[in-house]
C-alpha cells in the first residue's frame, strides 16, 4: 500500500529508525538529527596557544577537540611532556573545578615538577601503568565512574597518556620475569582494540585525551619520513597528530625556553601538513601570542616594512616590541581579523568561505 502523505511517511520513518535504535541496544546508536554522540565536536580545550588552537581547530579560540583523542608526538627530548604540562595548567586554570587523570609511563613526573609548572596538585592525579591493558581497563574504569554522575553535575575533565611509545604488554612483563626475551608480536592489536573501544567512550563523555608518542625515522623510501611506533591503533584513533621538533630559544647564554616546531601530520578538522611555531618557556609556560604576529604579517594584517611593521592605526613598531607587550598591540579588532585569517589559514575550504578582500578590508 502506497503512502500518499509525504510528511506521514517521513514520521513513520522517523518513529522505524527510533525503534530500530532501541533494537540494538548500542548505547553510542543515535539518529543524526539528534546529534552523533561519539562523532560531532561542539566544543574545544583552550590550550594556551592561539595559534595552536588555529592548527587544531581552525580557530584561534578552538583548541582540542572535547570529546577526541589528540596525538603528539616526537623524538626523544622535544618536549613532548613539557609541552602536555603547559596544555595542562592552562586547562585546569580555564575550568576551575575541573580534573586531570594522567596516566605516566615513563615514571618521569614528580610532584615538585607539577608544582614548579603552576600546576595545582590537588586536581591532578597520576596513574602509573606499565601494560597496554592496565592503561585500558584503568581509563576505561575512570570514564565509566566519569558517566555514573548526572550530565548536569559533571565537571570537566581532562585525561593524558604519556607516553604510548614506554607501554609493554602483560605477554612481554611475563615473558621479561621468565627470561625471556622475545618481543609480543600482538602489541600492535592490542593497542588497536583499546583505542578502538577508548575512542567511543571518550565521545561519548566528552572528555578530551592528549597521548604522547615516540617517532622513528622509516628509511623504506627515497626520503626517510617520520614514522609513529606502536602500530596503526593510534593512528586511527586520534583525531589530529602533531609531530613536534623543538630549538631551545636564549636569552643570551642562559637558556629560558623551547621553541616547539608543530606540524600537523592528520587531521579531521584542519588542513593538514600545516606548520607553527609555538614558544614555551620555563616560567611562564605557554606564550599565548606567539606565532600571531607572522599570520598578521602573511594576511598583510601587519605590514612589513624593512625592520619594522605597520599596524592597522598606521604606527610603526618593531616585531620584538609587539611580542613584549601583545595585548597592546593584538586588540580586539585585530583579533577578529586573525580569527578569519586563521580560518582561512587552517580550515578545509578557507580559502573558498573567506575571501582576501573580506581579510585586508
Amino acid at each position: 500500500m502506497t503512502q500518499s502523505n509525504s510528511g506521514t511517511k517521513g514520521v513513520r520513518m522517523n518513529d522505524f529508525l527510533k525503534d530500530i535504535i532501541k533494537t540494538t541496544g548500542n548505547e553510542y546508536a543515535s539518529l543524526v538529527a539528534d546529534g552523533v554522540e561519539a562523532g560531532d565536536v561542539d566544543n574545544f580545550i583552550d590550550t594556551g596557544s592561539y595559534v595552536f588552537n588555529a592548527l587544531l581547530s581552525g580557530s584561534i579560540h578552538g583548541g582540542l577537540p572535547a570529546n577526541k583523542i589528540t596525538a603528539l608526538a616526537g623524538e626523544s627530548a622535544t618536549g613532548k611532556t613539557f609541552f602536555l604540562m603547559g596544555i595542562v595548567k592552562n586547562f585546569l586554570d580555564a575550568n576551575p573545578k575541573s580534573g586531570v587523570i594522567y596516566f605516566e609511563s615513563e615514571s618521569a613526573i614528580t610532584k615538585q615538577m607539577v608544582i614548579d609548572r603552576g600546576i595545582d596538585p590537588d586536581r591532578m592525579v597520576i596513574v602509573p601503568v606499565t601494560t597496554v591493558q592496565e592503561f585500558r581497563t584503568q581509563s576505561l574504569k575512570v570514564l565509566d565512574r566519569y558517566m555514573q554522575d548526572d550530565v548536569n553535575i559533571r565537571k570537566p575533565l581532562f585525561l593524558c597518556l604519556d607516553s604510548l611509545g614506554m607501554l609493554s604488554t602483560t605477554k612481554e612483563v611475563e615473558d621479561t620475569a621468565d627470561g625471556k626475551e622475545t618481543r609480543d608480536m600482538t602489541r600492535a592489536q592490542v593497542l588497536k582494540a583499546a583505542f578502538r573501544v577508548l575512542t567511543l567512550k571518550l565521545g561519548k563523555a566528552k572528555v578530551p585525551m592528549v597521548v604522547t608518542n615516540h617517532t622513528y625515522d622509516s628509511m623504506g623510501s627515497m626520503f626517510p619520513t617520520k614514522e609513529m611506533g606502536g602500530g596503526s591503533g593510534l593512528k586511527y584513533a586520534a583525531s589530529s597528530i602533531i609531530y613536534l621538533s623543538k630549538k631551545k630559544e636564549k636569552d643570551g647564554t642562559e637558556v629560558v625556553g623551547n621553541i616547539i616546531h608543530c606540524k600537523n601530520f592528520k587531521s579531521r578538522l584542519t588542513v593538514e601538513n600545516k606548520m607553527v611555531d609555538v614558544r614555551l618557556t620555563y616560567n611562564k609556560g605557554l606564550d599565548r601570542y606567539y606565532g600571531l604576529l607572522e599570520l598578521a604579517e602573511k594576511y598583510n594584517v601587519f605590514k612589513k616594512i624593512s625592520t619594522r611593521y605597520e599596524l592597522p592605526d598606521g604606527s610603526k613598531q618593531y616585531g620584538k616590541t609587539i611580542l613584549n607587550d601583545p595585548k597592546k598591540y593584538f586588540t580586539k579588532d585585530v583579533m577578529d581579523i586573525l580569527e578569519e585569517c586563521a580560518k582561512k589559514e587552517f580550515r578545509y575550504g578557507g580559502q573558498e568561505r573567506v575571501a582576501e578582500s573580506d581579510i585586508s578590508e
